[in-house]
């Protein structure tokens, strides 16, 4: 429809990797939502544009969902009856981004994960054809994990944009000053610190349980769930270096997740 806001073209992303093997169609439209996804991600986190603006565009892009203006939105909410909050929400967790902030405890930091992470991962259940009610649980453990592994991969990057997404209770008890992690030097607790949260983020991991009717259907889940484990172990592994670079898996890498989850359905 014409002034609906456009979607980026998918990029060369884990997802991408992760999508190859759902049948065309629901491929499709997998990739549709993550480009809806990435679209108002990046206006969040689009620094060389002003707080207002990007707040002006993520407003746009509500009125568009609540005023049914974008076409292809619309054919993938009527195809899979998605509920049009779930989208509203992660609207929401993105808008939260505009300006930087902190979380007292870790369960602030969960509701923001439910927006940004779990909240997607309800929305592809529909899209990947699930069945079982507990594919819902396993979502929202998988996502509430991958959102904390992304928050441990991007510590220093966040920090440049002044933002510290680690609770500061858990600051406190590992007496980790915001300024150290702000100004990229970490003090004696931070690897403690990193070390505490990677274990809650594997926590999360251990209770995402696929439910066997949605096995193969929830394949993509799988394979990102292999993937993102695997960045988590590699942090562990090398100490934390998020001031330094940012730990990524390589093509081969995402590969072997990949088929570690397909061989994976075949065995079971």
């Amino acid at each position: 429809m014409s002034g609906a806001p456009s979607l980026p073209e998918p990029g060369d992303s884990n997802l991408a990797f992760a999508l190859f093997f759902l049948p065309r169609k629901r491929r499709r439209d997998a990739m549709l939502f993550y480009r809806f996804c990435r679209a108002v991600d990046d206006i969040a986190d689009d620094e060389t544009l002003p707080p207002a603006e990007r707040e002006r565009r993520l407003d746009e892009w509500n009125l568009t969902i609540e005023e049914r203006r974008h076409d292809e939105i619309e054919r993938l909410i009527e195809s899979h009856s998605i509920e049009r909050n779930l989208l509203l929400e992660i609207l929401r967790g993105c808008a939260s981004d505009i300006h930087p902030r902190r979380f007292q405890t870790i369960v602030d930091l969960e509701d923001y994960c439910w927006k940004v992470a779990a909240v997607p991962g309800l929305v592809s259940l529909k899209i990947f054809g699930c069945r079982n009610p507990q594919s819902e649980t396993y979502a929202i453990h998988l996502g509430q994990a991958m959102q904390l592994t992304n928050i441990l991969r991007d510590v220093g990057e966040d920090a440049g944009q002044g933002r510290i997404y680690l609770p500061l209770e858990d600051l406190a008890r590992f007496r980790v000053s915001e300024q150290e992690i702000l100004e990229a030097r970490p003090g004696l607790g931070f690897r403690s610190l990193m070390t505490f949260e990677a274990g809650r983020a594997a926590t999360r991991y251990a209770a995402a349980i696929p439910p066997r009717e949605d096995w193969k259907a929830l394949l993509p889940a799988r394979a990102m769930a292999r993937i993102y484990r695997r960045i988590l172990r590699k942090l562990e592994h090398e100490r934390f270096p998020v001031f330094q670079r940012k730990v990524s898996l390589g093509r081969l890498e995402k590969a072997a997740c990949i088929a570690a989850a397909v061989a994976e359905g075949i065995e079971g």
